[in-house]
């Protein structure tokens, strides 16, 4: 089975901070009511809404088979809400990034927006979104109600820009027929770094190159992402105002992945998506992927097939993911307050409704609803949910997503063996730290 090109753009944006400097810095007005709004409805941070029927847009990338989920759910609410009429408009994340700045600056924006946790603090800080704090203290929505680095990761400058719907993480999937194939048990996929080591060995006695080490973000980088924090490192500094993906942890960690290729156990110059397709054609025993491959591979009955939690190479657990979050959208001809009620009702009724939207693939991000018995049914995706307290989520940082591509450029360099894992790394940080501080500059934080 071949995956078509369009799914594979869609992933790759799920975990890109894709650049969007090139859209214009948006100073729009906050405040001020519409002329056209009727007698408006008071608010209660999304509990209800009594007021007059509202027309909703709302904007998201899940052009996928999660699109067609999210359909069925916006259908079922705007059969449950006679006087709120939600309209959904799916672009590919690429296109949705870039369109929307200038959307909201011309009024053809949105109201209500699906963003990736790492976009946030851009969008906040461009003033495309507004703050959404009432919503959450309206709900009584806390951090105990979320997993700690998901409600964290909607904050920007102290004020709450993002509702988290979801965790979408990587996990470490497996080809059980290729295990079998080198004596190894297909029931058991390795946990930590001597037991991965170990059965690679008993791989390559077998002739089969048995971890494709990508050189692209998806999924190498994402694999070497991961295993910064593993060894102790990190991206960057605690406020973010510096790179730190040179560390020795994080040498170390690009290092083990490049002696994936230099020792045989991965093909040199493997292309965009081959290490995934060489799993499915059971020529790759393990890869490191995104929980969204999950759908993808139930669609191929004849491969065999598991998925673990990823593996503690380094001294902790940790796991690269990102997170989907609803947000608010300025409207730069003053706000009208009954769509801005009425949207609150429809995120916090799907954030309640999350149980169903993970069964396009995602973890829920309310505790409530990760110990519904239901969700245990849903047994890959419940596998991976056991990652979300060791995610690495990028920092609430404008701009993050442009310098976090650079650590991605430095690992495509070091696994190409175009430069050493440090001369890379080390190169990759002289240009963050420079983005860095222009990013301070732009955005004045």
């Amino acid at each position: 089975m071949t995956v078509q090109r369009a799914e594979l753009s869609r992933r790759r944006l799920l975990g890109l901070g894709l650049g969007v400097g090139a859209a214009a810095t948006l100073g729009l007005a906050g405040c001020g009511n519409d002329d056209e709004q009727g007698g408006a409805a008071s608010g209660n941070g999304g509990k209800t809404y009594d007021g007059p029927k509202v027309s909703l847009n709302l904007w998201n990338g899940f052009t996928g088979g999660d699109g067609d989920i999210f359909k069925k759910l916006v259908d079922q609410f705007n059969g449950e809400h006679a006087n709120i009429a939600i309209t959904v408009a799916t672009y590919r994340w690429e296109d949705y990034y870039a369109k929307l700045p200038g959307a909201v600056t011309s009024g053809n924006g949105p109201d209500i927006a699906v963003m990736h946790m790492d976009q946030l603090a851009t969008f906040a800080a461009r003033k495309v979104i507004q703050p959404v704090d009432d919503v959450a203290s309206a709900l009584g929505l806390t951090e105990a109600d979320f997993a700690p680095t998901v409600w964290k990761g909607g904050l920007y400058q102290d004020k709450r820009y993002g509702i988290p719907l979801d965790m979408h993480p990587v996990g470490f999937y497996y080809n059980k027929t290729l295990l079998e194939r080198a004596g190894l048990d297909p029931a058991k996929p390795p946990t930590d770094r001597s037991e991965l080591e170990e059965a690679l060995a008993a791989l390559k006695g077998k002739g089969i190159q048995g971890f494709w080490m990508s050189p692209f973000q998806f999924t190498g980088g994402m694999t070497g992402y991961s295993l910064v924090y593993q060894f102790g490192g990190s991206l960057y500094n605690a406020d973010a105002t510096r790179a730190t993906f040179n560390s020795p942890e994080a040498v170390e960690a690009v290092t083990w992945c490049v002696e994936l290729v230099t020792d045989g156990h991965s093909p040199a110059n493997v292309g965009q998506d081959a290490d995934y397709l060489a799993l499915k054609s059971g020529k790759n025993a393990f890869n490191v992927n995104g929980i969204w491959q999950v759908n993808d591979l139930k669609k191929s009955p004849e491969v065999q097939w598991g998925v673990a939690a990823m593996p503690q190479i380094g001294s902790k657990k940790s796991v690269w993911a990102n997170s989907h979050n609803f947000t608010i959208v300025q409207q730069p001809r003053g706000v009208d307050a009954n769509k801005v009620a009425g949207a609150k009702v429809f995120v916090n009724w799907l954030s309640q409704h999350s149980l169903d939207w993970a069964a396009g693939g995602q973890v829920p991000a309310r505790r409530s609803v990760l110990d519904d018995p239901k969700f245990a049914e849903l047994t890959e995706v419940n596998t991976l949910a056991t990652e979300l307290p060791d995610a690495a989520f990028p920092p609430a940082a404008p701009g993050i997503g442009d310098v976090t591509n650079l650590f991605y450029v430095a690992f495509n360099e070091a696994v190409l063996g175009k430069k050493s894992p440090k001369q890379a790394l080390d190169d990759g940080v002289a240009k963050a730290d420079k983005l860095l501080e222009d990013n301070r500059k732009k955005y004045g934080s």
